[in-house]
């Protein structure tokens, strides 16, 4: 645990922790001091991240679409470690393709794991915040700051996402509940490789100009999420070139139209390739789960 680190002896709440960013900032805050209380579908995978942490740390199985099973997980948690002091909403889905392949049961998923998964994380925690004048991290993306052809699901849930969050702080700040909102690029991580199989998504990536389309390590931005909870950071800019994106955002709706027809061309993206359903590992248990 670094000396000077304002987390040690304290609880913290990582949704989506079976792997990628949330098992790495797992790790991150309990090498900081903190206990772990790690949320999500898959419990085999949740249990080996809980056994890997330095620090004590449990594994609750929880579905964050489900408001019943995240409670019921919010309540073990307290009991096990004591109110949390930290909140990361993490969990997150995505899938890519034109809009009209998608098929409205992925698009479905998508807006309930990444929006109302996050909304329901929230609602569950926020007592135990008020109670500790806690920090609560919502996780999102360049897709909450920039429209993105291909991606029309994914951009609305964490625009919906970091909307919720910001809408959070004019509620809670008043009563000593710190927000924050995490932006990150792509990162590598087992849903970002899922995508770069994908004839669409590799196809969008590999023609992005600069950083856009560059992978960041996941224990980068695992490391920064977690200074940046350290701080109570308002922002968290896993890579920091996206400040930059979130003061031009204003711009963005305008400028990606041009851009599109760069990347694609006349036959635009609808040519990319066809659409895919839930990327990666995590995609498929929150398919096969359901919200249910």
């Amino acid at each position: 645990m670094p000396p000077t680190s304002p987390l040690g002896g304290r609880t913290a709440v990582v949704t989506g922790a079976a792997r990628g960013i949330g098992a790495l900032l797992a790790h991150a805050l309990s090498e900081r001091g903190m206990r772990l209380a790690l949320l999500g579908l898959e419990d085999e995978e949740l249990r080996a991240v809980a056994a890997g942490l330095p620090g004590p740390a449990a594994a609750f199985s929880a579905d964050v679409r489900d408001p019943e099973a995240v409670a019921r997980a919010a309540r073990q948690a307290e009991e096990r470690f004591g109110p949390s002091s930290v909140v990361v909403a993490n969990a997150g889905i995505a899938a890519g393709g034109p809009y009209l392949d998608g098929a409205v049961r992925t698009w479905r998923d998508v807006l309930d794991v990444n929006l109302g998964g996050s909304a329901v994380t929230a609602h569950a925690f926020l007592p135990g915040l008020l109670r500790t004048r806690g920090y609560y991290l919502q996780v999102t993306s360049l897709a909450a700051l920039t429209p993105s052809p291909l991606l029309a699901a994914y951009c609305a849930s964490k625009a919906g996402a970091e909307m919720l969050a910001h809408c959070l702080r004019t509620e809670y700040a008043p009563r000593g509940v710190g927000v924050g909102v995490a932006y990150f690029n792509w990162a590598d991580t087992d849903m970002i490789r899922a995508a770069d199989t994908t004839e669409a998504l590799h196809a969008l990536r590999s023609r992005l100009p600069g950083p856009a389309g560059a992978t960041a390590p996941a224990a980068e931005v695992a490391a920064r999420l977690a200074r940046g909870i350290e701080r109570r950071a308002r922002s968290v800019y896993a890579q920091p070139w996206l400040r930059l994106a979130r003061a031009g955002r204003a711009l963005a709706p305008w400028a990606m139209g041009p851009l599109t027809s760069y990347l694609f061309g006349s036959a635009g993206p609808g040519a990319a390739g066809p659409a895919t359903g839930p990327l990666g590992a995590g995609g498929r248990a929150a398919r096969r789960t359901g919200g249910r």
